[in-house]
């Protein structure tokens, strides 16, 4: 990834977060795992992946697999926020990632006095388990009525996704401070403009 680029966390969920490392879809997509160690920063930054993971050397494959799942991810949410089913391959493809990651471990806990199951949040020790946690977090987002509160940035130069948890389900912008301030002041200025 690019010195001066960041990951981007305005989603809401882990998978939406992954797909926006896809930037500028609507104009010239600029992609920012560009080499297998950009995965590994991406799931470590997001809490999915050890640290011990990190120094391991990742095969090329990987940024591949990463890849595919975003684009898949991406296709079967946009498909479903629709009201669509999406595509058999991209359930697919989520399904196989999911099925590598990690298995919570199981933990005994006392809630109001009375026995119940717990687990430990899931970390990967790999990207390939990291990965079955983003699309894990998929499949969970495509079966929530969340699905129908994904929306896409409203900047023309943006075009990330993000859950809608804003209370009137009108929120434009993947966030104010990025793109919707932004695009007030150059449509402010068109307007100035116009006038003049």
């Amino acid at each position: 990834m690019a010195a001066d680029d960041e990951w981007l966390w305005y989603g809401g969920r882990v998978c939406l977060d992954f797909v926006n490392t896809l930037r500028d879809r609507w104009k010239t997509p600029r992609e920012t795992l560009i080499e297998p160690d950009d995965v590994v920063s991406w799931l470590r930054r997001a809490g999915l992946l050890t640290d011990r993971a990190a120094t391991r050397e990742v095969p090329q494959s990987a940024l591949r697999s990463a890849v595919t799942l975003r684009e898949s991810v991406d296709s079967a949410v946009l498909s479903a926020a629709d009201g669509a089913p999406p595509a058999l391959a991209d359930i697919t493809v989520i399904n196989e990632a999911s099925a590598a990651a990690p298995r919570p471990p199981l933990h005994l806990v006392l809630r109001d006095g009375q026995l119940a199951s717990g687990s430990a949040a899931r970390v990967a020790e790999d990207v390939t388990a990291g990965l079955g946690l983003v699309a894990q977090d998929a499949i969970e987002l495509l079966l929530s009525p969340d699905i129908r509160r994904v929306r896409i940035c409203g900047s023309e130069r943006c075009a990330l996704r993000f859950v809608d948890r804003s209370p009137g389900r009108n929120r434009r912008w993947c966030s104010m401070a990025r793109c919707g301030n932004r695009t007030k002041v150059r449509l402010h200025q068109a307007r100035s403009r116009a006038r003049g």
